[in-house]
Order: C-alpha cells, then structure tokens, then sequence
C-alpha cells in the first residue's frame, strides 16, 4: 500500500496529511470574501465566468455566518472535527490589506479552527502582503494557494492568464522562505496543449518542491470567451480516458511527498458546456484508483526510481 494515504489510495491525500499534522479529522471551509481579480481588468482568464456560483452555502451572509452556517450542516457527520477557513473566491491578497487582516484575524479565536488557507494569484502579493502572511503563518497554519494553470507561458499567454511561470516561480520561493506552505493550482486540457505540456507543468512544480496541488480538468462554461472560442473551432476537449491516462502519468512523476488536494474540479451543472462526464465526481475518483491498481503505479514511482 502507498505510504502517505489512509484510504487505500496510490497517491498522498490531503485527508493522510492532515490527519498526521492534527491528529484529528479536518475540513476545509469554503468562504466569499467578495475578492474580485486584478486580471479581469485586461479581460480575465478564458475560462472564468463572471459571478459563477461556488460551493459556498450562501454568499450573501457575512464571512463569520458563512462559517457558522457551513460548520452547523458539516458538524451532522464530524462534530469534533478541526477546521480550515478557505479564502477561495477571487484573488484575495488582491483586497485591501487592513480588510484581509480584519477578516483572518477574526477567525483566530474560534479553537476549532486550526489553519487558514487563501486563494490568490502569484502577480497579486505586495510586499506589505508577503510582511503580514509571515506574521499569520506564525499564529496558524497557513496555506496559501496560488493559480498556475501551466508552465507552459505560450499557454499562459493563450488563456489570457496574466503572468507568466516566471512569476509564479517568484512566488513560491519568497512564500517558502517565509516558511509558508504553498498549494499550486494547474489545469489539464487547456487548448491545443499536448500530454508532452501537461507533465512539463508537474515537472517544474517538482523543481520548486510544491508543497500541495490541484489537478483541474479543463471545463467550457457558457458566457466565457473560452465558450465562444470553443464554439469557432472546436478544439479538442480531453475525453475522460485521456483525462484518467494523463493524471496518472503525472502522479508518477510528481514527487509523493507533494499533497494531493484534488485531481478533479466540480462545475457547476448548469454553466457547463462540455466535458459532460466531469458531472460525475465519484466514478471519475474511483475509474483513477482503478486504473493506478490495474497498472500497479503510484505517485512518485519514476521519480522515486529515476
């Protein structure tokens, strides 16, 4: 059995890493803090879609009744459970400073709550920003989660992305010598990248000893200008094959001591487009564990014996 999982699965999960650093069951709490994104200033990315819904109980409510309510339902199952406060909606190192600071700091008295993570982009950090992220990261535990899509900068630049993985690179090793752990974001699909591209992008997280990631199948959503590219040429969407081969493969690449949050997203069935098998999570999650027991792989393997 693979060393970093309790699940019996073949790569290191994110439940494994935090049970061993907590003792304890823990879950992410998704929040809105109505960050927007400093990119949407040039046109945004070209798959996000303007006021997408998040799995978010209800973004209306303020930031602390957005946690009590989220706790209340997720407590049913886990009532001595830890928590992490999840700053996922928007770039949110993007907000005013003193705001972030009022919003993070007010969750540290809650004694469940044992980390904070927060959503952002490599581009958007000042360094008033990076002063106070090393003073959280000394009172909790704190993730910072950054958005790279792909290594790949003509890639980068095709999606509209607004940096480059130069500046992501930056990110991670000023975030990591403050001691602060880093979870990196990529999308597989993206248009006309190659599975070549794909294991590039695990390649170069592996170089910059990554601490977690987030494995993304690429989805179309209406009302986004990936949408309207989709609908003029039709590129080639990854079937779910393709998607479980190239997901494995960079599992075997990627380093097993690197978290593994997520290896596939949840859209929202109303706004997709295509892929339409990304509406089924769970036979997705399972057809992986499947086919990682059918090979007899796991994460790490050629690095580990290379």
């Amino acid at each position: 059995m693979f060393k970093y999982t309790l699940d019996n699965k073949r790569y290191h999960t994110f439940n494994y890493f935090l049970r061993n650093k907590f003792n304890s069951k823990v879950f992410k709490i998704p929040l809105d803090a109505g960050a927007s994104c400093p990119n949407k200033q040039t046109g945004g990315c070209i798959y996000c879609k303007d006021n997408s819904k998040a799995n978010i109980t209800d973004n209306t409510l303020g930031l602390e009744k957005q946690y009590l309510t989220e706790v209340e339902v997720l407590s049913k199952k886990w009532p001595k459970a830890k928590h992490i406060v999840y700053f996922q909606t928007g770039s949110n190192t993007s907000l005013d400073l003193n705001l972030l600071k009022k919003y993070c700091d007010s969750f540290l008295k809650y004694p469940e709550v044992v980390g904070i993570s927060i959503a952002t982009r490599p581009d958007c950090i000042s360094d008033e920003c990076y002063k106070y992220l090393q003073e959280l990261n000394q009172k909790t535990f704190l993730t910072i989660e950054l958005g790279l899509q792909s290594s790949n900068n003509n890639t980068l630049n095709f999606i509209n992305r607004g940096h480059d993985s130069e500046a992501f690179k930056e990110a991670v090793i000023r975030l990591h010598t403050l001691n602060i752990f880093v979870v990196a974001h990529i999308i597989n699909g993206l248009p006309y990248e190659t599975k070549e591209d794909m294991l590039n992008t695990i390649k170069f997280l592996n170089e910059l000893h990554i601490d977690g990631i987030k494995i993304h199948m690429l989805h179309v959503l209406k009302n986004t200008k990936l949408a309207q590219i989709y609908e003029e040429n039709n590129f080639s969407i990854l079937s779910k094959e393709e998607y479980i081969d190239i997901v494995i493969s960079q599992l075997e690449l990627l380093d097993p001591t690197i978290v593994i949050e997520r290896i596939t997203g949840d859209p929202i069935k109303e706004d997709l487009i295509t892929p339409t098998w990304l509406e089924k999570k769970f036979v997705l999650l399972n057809d992986i564990d499947k086919e990682m027991v059918k090979r007899n792989t796991y994460q790490g393997k050629k690095t580990v014996s290379s």
